[in-house]
């Protein structure tokens, strides 16, 4: 990473680090044996360590011109291990959850080890340290091959990197300490808020600099995709997290909004962050790595379009389906409900798009467990946005509400979409960057797909089936009108579907671990060739792509 950067880049990242480095000592001064010092002496501590590795390298020889005639990939390859781990973590703390709603013992009669504290460091985890990962590094390798323009610059995706990631770290021990914003989506603290806030700006500056320099004058419709999901990800974490701190000493901090406003917002930005975070970017995946994968190209770009703009509106206007029969005004949640059942049109757009993308190319489905793992994906997309649309109807959502099922849709979009989307994706990517003819394995390919298809099935199948007891046993009455059946009643009754539920989680992370191996094994494998292959002369990035068949 440091022989990659100029020597002005260098003085910039000195300057930079600089800055955090005091930022974080006043944080740690301030809090005063407070939960924020513990925060702000880890922020000073990353930046003294990443400051020793660009000292160390300062007077590193300059990198040479050639460089111009390569795609910068460095930061992809750092993003997709970083991905790998988070997912590893994410998944193994979500399992633990698991577990702990079987047997709630396994807390240890330790604080951080409670189910409020886990439960977020599991999905900011997986949804925000695995699935952000693979978005940054997709979207930079897409957006270098789509434009045939290199990244303006080797700082940049570093700083965006680097500083995403230590906001993911922060988010997560905030938690294990007991800070957070008490947010359906549990926020993290005000300072982690702005930090994230300059990181993405400089994400988006990335994207706009190098469509700017673009060979190709056409704008492929996956950069689209991920251009919505860094812009409209930035105006809702900013809405949702508008908040007075108590003092610049406390981690406390009081939202803007109050009572039915801050419900509103908060469903407004928890709705979205399920359409651009998980969505709009993991379509951007999808439409570059399915058919670069099945060697096809997209069936309709129309299509494409059509649906990135349906997706991009409707979904706005889709958040409140989440407060029926609440104190919402009922023209409100209509609204929400109107525009969630509109949003089949274009959701099925994309998955029928990429389907029949697949025609003349099913023998690879049935041959390639990676492109397996891509068709998965969006026929999982098809049924979850189906099921969404359906669960936003008042009177299916009166049954639905507060229940597993909702938890049952969740994962059907999160491992079945999300997840699978991405570790094909990263199964197709490394073996490109890494200059490799295939995975270490396929074999662990293949292993992991089919652990991943049993987890997700077992998981959902169970989490339907408790919810729908759940909601019929909520709303069943005596002959004299009362409750049939207790809370306790019903929690009885999910023991069997919870301990389903862990299991099929416990595939789940198993196939991640198998993921990470593979991946982690492609990479030592590629070092160990190039260790002892002699040097090879500098082949432009586009040429080499093509050889490649990239």
């Amino acid at each position: 990473m440091i022989s990659e950067l100029t020597r002005g880049e260098r003085r910039l990242a000195l300057a930079v680090l600089t800055a955090v480095a005091i930022l974080g000592l006043a944080l740690a001064v301030a809090g005063r044996g407070d939960i924020l010092a513990v925060h702000g002496g880890l922020i000073m501590a990353s930046a003294v360590v990443l400051m020793f590795f660009v000292i160390s390298g300062y007077y590193a020889p300059e990198p040479g011109e050639e460089r111009f005639a390569q795609y910068y990939d460095t930061p992809t390859k750092a993003g997709v291990v970083l991905a790998m781990i988070w997912a590893v973590i994410g998944m193994g703390v979500g399992d633990w959850v698991a577990w702990l709603l079987v047997y709630p013992e396994m807390t240890f009669d330790a604080a951080w080890a409670s189910f409020g504290r886990l439960r977020p460091v599991h999905t900011s985890g997986v949804i925000f340290g695995f699935g952000g990962n693979a978005l940054i590094a997709t979207s930079f390798h897409v957006l270098q091959r789509t434009s045939r323009a290199r990244l303006p610059d080797q700082f940049s995706p570093w700083f965006v990197l680097i500083g995403y990631n230590l906001f993911c770290l922060l988010a997560a021990s905030g938690y294990l300490l007991g800070i957070t914003q008490s947010k359906e989506y549990a926020e993290p603290e005000w300072y982690a808020d702005l930090w994230l806030v300059v990181v993405w700006v400089v994400y988006f500056s990335i994207y706009l600099r190098t469509l700017m320099r673009r060979q190709e004058p056409h704008i492929y419709v996956a950069n689209w995709y991920y251009m919505a999901f860094i812009l409209v990800v930035a105006i809702l974490h900013i809405v949702n997290n508008l908040a007075v701190p108590i003092s610049f000493g406390s981690a406390k901090s009081y939202s803007a909004f109050a009572g039915v406003q801050d419900a509103m917002t908060q469903w407004w930005y928890g709705h979205n962050a399920v359409a651009f975070f998980l969505t709009a970017g993991f379509l951007g995946m999808m439409y570059y790595y399915l058919p670069k994968r099945a060697g096809r190209p997209v069936f309709s770009y129309r299509m494409g379009i059509l649906g990135f703009w349906g997706i991009t509106f409707m979904y706005m206007w889709a958040g409140s389906h989440h407060l029926h029969y609440t104190a919402l005004p009922q023209w409100v949640q209509t609204l929400g409900m109107t525009f969630s059942v509109m949003l089949i049109v274009p959701s099925w757009l994309a998955a029928a798009n990429a389907l029949l993308t697949l025609n003349g190319a099913w023998d690879k489905v049935r041959d390639d467990a990676t492109l397996r793992f891509m068709m998965l994906a969006v026929v999982f997309y098809g049924l979850s946005t189906f099921e969404g649309s359906f669960m936003s109807i008042r009177a299916v959502n009166s049954l639905s509400h507060y229940t597993d099922w909702t938890v049952g849709h969740v994962h059907a979009g999160a491992l079945g979409w999300v997840a699978l989307i991405t570790f094909g994706s990263i199964y197709a990517v490394v073996p490109w960057i890494w200059k490799q003819p295939s995975m270490y394995s396929n074999k662990l390919v293949e292993a992991h797909f089919w652990l991943s298809l049993a987890g997700t099935l077992i998981y959902v199948f169970a989490m339907w089936n408790s919810g729908i007891i759940q909601g019929l046993m909520w709303r069943t009455y005596s002959e004299g009108g009362t409750l049939a059946y207790s809370f306790i009643d019903s929690l009885v009754a999910m023991r069997p579907y919870y301990i389903a539920r862990a299991i099929g989680g416990g595939f789940f992370a198993v196939g991640a671990v198998i993921g990470l191996y593979n991946v982690w094994m492609t990479i030592r494998q590629a070092s160990a060739e190039r260790a002892e292959a002699p040097d090879a002369p500098v082949v432009p990035a586009l040429a080499r792509s093509l050889q490649a068949g990239e």
